[in-house]
């Protein structure tokens, strides 16, 4: 039974964001969200509207779906395009989002980032199973790499994406909701960076672009928020 080589999936080459303002899009929710909770008692007192939300972790969750949507809005109205990754985050923030306040329940709110890598993690390694590597539809990449480079890319990625689903899973079930937040910016996120950092020896290797295009490009990836 012969099989099937690996194929690069990749999207067509668009204009891309200034890098400082992509991190402002990607970042700014989180952040807000991070205050936002942190603060929820004072922000409660200034805004007296927002205490109808309930607890801190409500009120940040309400604001961080506002932030989610100005960030996606921008992204359109900038580029006329949102790429791939925010807009599924920000769909299952809405839904998700949705369900903590009006129940009053921050499990689902908390259960967000499990889905979303859980997804993202399922696509990666569904489409290997295959012969698709679809990490360029995911990342929104213009990468440039042979088919062994984007096949062992995807496999590290897919694994990646479902490691960060079990860790939130053990860190919002084990610890309380403001070391949970706390993490999901300050914990997440430098983990993130750190992975993708340490691919770029891979990247190097199986690029088919100049090395300092490649390395430009490997610094622009998002993160999930």
């Amino acid at each position: 039974m012969s099989v099937e080589p690996i194929e690069p999936v990749a999207p067509a080459k668009k204009a891309e964001p200034h890098p400082l303002l992509k991190l402002v899009l990607e970042l700014g929710p989180l952040l807000v969200f991070f205050f936002a909770n942190s603060r929820g008692e004072w922000l409660a007192s200034t805004f007296p509207m927002l205490a109808d939300l309930g607890d801190p972790i409500f009120i940040a969750t309400g604001l961080f779906m506002v932030a989610t949507a100005v960030s996606l809005t921008v992204s359109w109205l900038l580029l006329r395009t949102v790429p791939m990754m925010p807009l599924i985050s920000g769909v299952v923030v809405f839904i998700f989002g949705a369900l903590t306040l009006y129940l009053q329940n921050e499990t689902f709110i908390k259960m967000k980032p499990t889905i979303v890598n859980t997804m993202f993690g399922a696509i990666l390694l569904g489409g290997l199973y295959f012969g698709k590597s679809l990490l360029g539809y995911v990342f929104d990449s213009a990468f440039k790499l042979d088919s062994e480079g984007w096949r062992k890319l995807t496999l590290r990625w897919g694994v990646f994406f479902l490691f960060l689903a079990v860790l939130n899973e053990v860190v919002w079930r084990a610890f309380s909701t403001d070391f949970w937040v706390a993490f999901k910016v300050w914990g997440t996120m430098p983990i993130t960076i750190a992975f993708t950092m340490a691919q770029m020896p891979l990247i190097m290797r199986h690029s088919l672009e100049p090395k300092e295009q490649t390395v430009e490009k490997a610094m622009e990836k998002p993160t999930e928020g």
